[in-house]
């Protein structure tokens, strides 16, 4: 009798990451240059009581949205991390690591630095948030495609990931001729970009982004299955009659989506992509997909909003580049990661 009523371990993991993932989320809205009472806050989102229109206005146009950016940031970054390490079958595997997030720099440079006439005439709409969104897949899409043609002839996963840093090279070489071009003020909005933001994302690209981030994340939710067997091998793959070009397509259009989603409007943020989906691995204690998806989900949001939290220094003015906060929270994953596996290759 009393065994039926202990909580499985996985469910019980699952809800407290859930109310973790919901404080913080609070806690990004409380914390702030302008200390604002937590009541009040509550009394905003609930609308409930009769609060300052200044301070509603701080809450509901500038917090609320720096927020779900951060929740949509951590989710489709974490996924596209969990989805490229399992293709390409190697722990560092992610979408800034792959040149992805490159990719995406250089789609939304070419939209930014090749026709700030556009942004200048006040094209930066729902429309302009759009194309900026749609140049972010391509360039992203083209990156991972050029990895999937490579990766058909070679197959060598440590060779197919240098090359995947080379791409991203190239993109980043691009981009800065383009940098090289550009007028002074397109310059300097465009370096301040690729610092990594949440706080500059509006409510009208909003509208763009989360719609976005969730056909992402539903592909992926649909790859369940073919990245559970993708995990033995291509060959194990194909003899359990799994399609594998076809998985792979899905899952790259998945990861091109959530990737390039998040660089066009926040930025190329690093690290969330691979260390989250270790933290899901080491919790968790398993390889299955219908666990990691879920729990990378919310380590991606936990992880996303305390490094927000942290970046806005409470009580200061200034705002810590978002992705200065992510590095810190990224490396040492990363510096684990590289010594276990030389751990067990000397065994």
């Amino acid at each position: 009798m009393l065994k039926n009523l202990l909580i499985p371990r996985n469910t019980l993991l699952f809800g407290l990451l859930g109310l973790l993932a919901i404080l913080l989320f609070i806690l990004d809205i409380f914390f702030g240059s302008l200390l604002i009472p937590f009541k009040t806050i509550l009394q905003v989102l609930t609308g409930t009581g009769d609060v300052n229109p200044e301070i509603k206005s701080i809450i509901i146009d500038f917090r609320l949205p720096k927020a779900i950016t951060a929740v949509m940031t951590g989710m489709a970054l974490s996924i596209s991390g969990l989805q490229m390490q399992t293709i390409f079958r190697n722990p560092l595997a992610g979408p800034f690591v792959l040149g992805i997030s490159a990719g995406a720099s250089l789609g939304v440079a070419i939209l930014v630095l090749g026709f700030s006439s556009v942004f200048t005439l006040g094209l930066f709409t729902i429309s302009g948030s759009w194309a900026l969104v749609i140049v972010a897949w391509l360039g992203s899409a083209l990156v991972l495609f050029l990895i999937l043609a490579v990766s058909i002839r070679i197959k060598d996963i440590l060779t197919i990931l240098i090359l995947g840093m080379l791409f991203g090279s190239a993109s980043g070489a691009l981009v800065n001729i383009l940098q090289y071009f550009s007028n002074e003020s397109m310059l300097k909005s465009f370096v301040i970009w690729t610092m990594g933001s949440l706080g500059s994302v509006t409510k009208s690209q909003l509208n763009v982004l989360i719609p976005s981030v969730i056909i992402g994340l539903f592909l992926s939710f649909f790859s369940i299955k073919s990245l559970d067997v993708m995990l033995l091998g291509e060959q194990y793959a194909k003899s359990m009659g799994l399609r594998v070009r076809n998985a792979r397509f899905l899952v790259f259009t998945s990861t091109s989506i959530l990737a390039g989603s998040i660089t066009a409007f926040c930025g190329p943020i690093g690290f969330i992509g691979i260390a989250v989906p270790h933290i899901g691995r080491l919790l968790f204690k398993t390889a299955r997909h219908k666990i990691l998806i879920p729990s990378s989900l919310l380590l991606g949001s936990i992880v996303m909003l305390l490094s927000d939290i942290v970046s806005q220094m409470p009580g200061y003015e200034s705002t810590l580049p978002i992705n200065s906060v992510t590095a810190l929270v990224g490396i040492p994953v990363i510096i684990w990661i590289i010594l276990k596996n030389r751990k067990f290759s000397s065994v």
